[in-house]
């Protein structure tokens, strides 16, 4: 739908998950109207792969409606409050197989068109390394510090020129009075 024709839903782009584990696949909606029971519908549908067909498997009609796909046995757990604007999931015991694409289809009357968000689900065999950061403070440190150091020279030239000015500054001033007395002060030599 053009944007500003139908409500914003979102979700996560992807989401990782551990085999065997459970998540949750988050999809909120905002709407200038308020739930209505009667008038919400919802549905989640699963896609294996980009050109398979959707298979529905959550549905909101009246209330939530749980189609059993052989696929997820009782595994779906619906965790939102539509009139809280949440429609998420959970879904228990990840598999395998559960990798692929999740659509969150939303209509909430009188909004005339539908939202629609994915998820596209990851499961990961294993839990992903842990990043260590210890380089990364290394390196920043190192940075942050050369560049304290450069700074700090930095401050000190300006320092040391702006003092040597000054000097000249009042050498200048010294000549030019010491010059003005030497002419008024003293008579001269030539002139005895």
């Amino acid at each position: 739908a053009p944007t500003g024709l139908g409500m914003e839903v979102m979700a996560p782009a992807t989401i990782n998950a551990l085999n065997g584990s459970s998540v949750k696949l988050s999809c909120t909606f905002n709407s200038c109207y308020k739930v209505e029971n009667k008038q919400f519908s919802l549905n989640w549908t699963y896609q294996e792969c980009k050109n398979c067909s959707e298979e529905l498997f959550l549905q909101f009609r009246m209330k939530i409606v749980d189609k059993h796909l052989d696929r997820f046995g009782n595994r779906v757990e619906f965790t939102g409050n539509p009139t809280k604007y949440d429609v998420s999931f959970t879904l228990n015991n990840v598999q395998l197989e559960d990798e692929g694409t999740y659509n969150c289809y939303v209509l909430n009357p009188p909004d005339r068109q539908r939202g629609h968000a994915s998820i596209s689900l990851k499961v990961l065999t294993k839990e992903p390394p842990k990043h260590d950061s210890t380089v990364a403070v290394i390196v920043g440190a190192s940075v942050g510090g050369f560049l304290a150091v450069v700074i700090l020279v930095l401050m000190v030239v300006k320092c040391v020129r702006r003092k040597k000015q000054q000097r000249l500054n009042t050498d200048d001033q010294k000549t030019e009075e010491e010059g003005k007395t030497d002419g008024e002060g003293n008579p001269d030599e030539g002139t005895k």
